[in-house]
């Protein structure tokens, strides 16, 4: 059977921008996705492949006990991030895949696990930066797009607080 190949994404926020638009990187310095905030009641986020083709939104639902972000895949609902109650630890379920995340209690660190608790991905803040930087590392590729969506969810969820 083969290994698994990681994908690692990049993104830096930038530090003076009404809308929150910026660029997704990989490792080697490539621009993967570029996400462009929307105004709207809430967060709107549409996320561009390379070559400038939508292909995915985080739409923050308002009016709502506790945050929630529906996720948009080419055009397609494919699921709700919630923010679950709780104390110090951050917990977020998605209604995708059985997939669920949990947080570090400085809310810099995330695992992105599957039902069975297998991770499916990890994102760390980086530290020391002006802007908030984010790694995230996907262990198949073919998720990669999933968990930038549910990273920028919470990301948005964060902002709101703050």
């Amino acid at each position: 059977m083969g290994e698994m190949q990681t994908m690692k994404l990049l993104f830096k926020k930038s530090f003076f921008q009404w809308l929150d638009s910026y660029d997704i990187y990989d490792e080697m310095g490539n621009t993967v996705y570029t996400v462009k905030g929307q105004l709207s009641w809430g967060h709107k986020l549409a996320i561009y492949d390379a070559y400038g083709r939508e292909i995915g939104m985080v739409v923050q639902r308002i009016l709502t006990f506790l945050p929630k972000f529906e996720i948009h895949k080419n055009g397609q609902y494919i699921g709700c991030l919630n923010k679950e109650f709780s104390f110090f630890v951050p917990h977020y379920n998605l209604d995708y895949n059985g997939w669920h995340i949990d947080g570090s209690v400085m809310e810099w660190d995330y695992r992105v696990l599957d039902r069975s608790g297998c991770q499916i991905a990890s994102v760390s803040k980086r530290l020391l930066n002006l802007t908030d930087t984010y790694e995230i590392d996907v262990f198949d590729p073919i998720n990669a797009l999933d968990v930038l969506m549910f990273v920028l969810a919470i990301d948005a969820e964060k902002c709101s607080r703050n």
